[in-house]
């Protein structure tokens, strides 16, 4: 399985599925990651890569020492159904 990867020119977090790619566009502030949208190719959707991609970036935060305001919706529903990253709220 590929690994999520920052790819800071953009300003966002990917993984690559099958030559495809998951993202989550992000802002930084003050220690803290503001997701403001994750989009998965048509082709993915119902697959769980958003979910797969989730998955990688809050490992990111949780080693960076970060936490996350998600601004998106699914960001923001990802983490509500997923206790285990409930610490990672700013």
């Amino acid at each position: 399985m590929s690994a999520v990867t920052d790819n800071a020119t953009r300003s966002r977090y990917e993984l690559d599925v099958d030559g495809q790619t998951v993202f989550a566009n992000y802002r930084r502030q003050d220690g803290v990651l503001v997701i403001t949208h994750v989009e998965a190719p048509v082709a993915l959707r119902g697959s769980g890569a958003a979910g797969r991609l989730m998955q990688g970036l809050m490992q990111i935060v949780r080693d960076e020492g970060l936490k996350v305001r998600p601004l998106c919706s699914y960001a923001a529903a990802w983490m509500k159904r997923n206790r285990d990253s409930a610490d990672l709220l700013a």
